[in-house]
């Protein structure tokens, strides 16, 4: 595999609702249609406290939260010390620019595949995690549009086993491309 190849970095899960996971040595399993295996936001309909609050109907398109280790040192250089899971993603990844793949794009990783369907949007959560951090994972483009840096929001398409160093395989979607948006 390629040094720039990108791959998994970590994997967490956590049963409870907590603001970060633990990283899982052993691995963690997607289920097809629900999420990560023993993860608190596992589910067919939406399991996020606040979004439950609003509809607990909706659909889950927060099965898997996948972060790209680059936000985690450019936190760093900035003073922020923030390791694996600790932001609350399953997935850690690095060589991926996750923010700027489209809507629909696909990941297969491991044994399973992933369809994202949109940005994480960060809350106030991070802010109480560390005072500041929530101003250092938001930006702003040239044209004054926000730009979330807190990673990607995915649903699983195929289940399978998802490991710390599996190679991602990245599927675009047909047609146009659609930029991720809040989900």
């Amino acid at each position: 595999m390629a040094a720039d190849a990108p791959t998994v970095v970590a994997v967490s899960r956590a049963a409870g609702h907590a603001f970060s996971k633990q990283v899982a040595t052993d691995g963690i399993v997607l289920v097809a249609g629900l999420g990560v295996e023993g993860d608190a936001h596992c589910g067919e309909t939406v399991k996020h406290r606040s979004r439950v609050a609003v509809d607990p109907a909706q659909p889950n398109l927060r099965q898997v939260h996948l972060l790209h280790t680059e936000l985690l040192e450019e936190l760093a250089a900035r003073g922020f010390a923030v390791a694996s899971g600790d932001l609350g993603e399953n997935i850690l990844t690095r060589g991926l620019d996750l923010l700027g793949l489209g809507a629909g794009t696909r990941l297969e990783i491991g044994g399973a595949e992933i369809e994202l369907t949109g940005l994480r949007n960060p809350c106030a959560q991070i802010e109480r995690f560390q005072t500041g951090l929530l101003a250092a994972v938001l930006d702003r483009a040239a044209d004054g549009a926000l730009i979330r840096k807190c990673g990607v929001m995915g649903v699983v398409v195929r289940g399978g086993p998802v490991r710390a160093g599996d190679a991602i395989i990245v599927t675009p979607p047909v047609g146009a491309h659609r930029p991720l948006a809040p989900v």
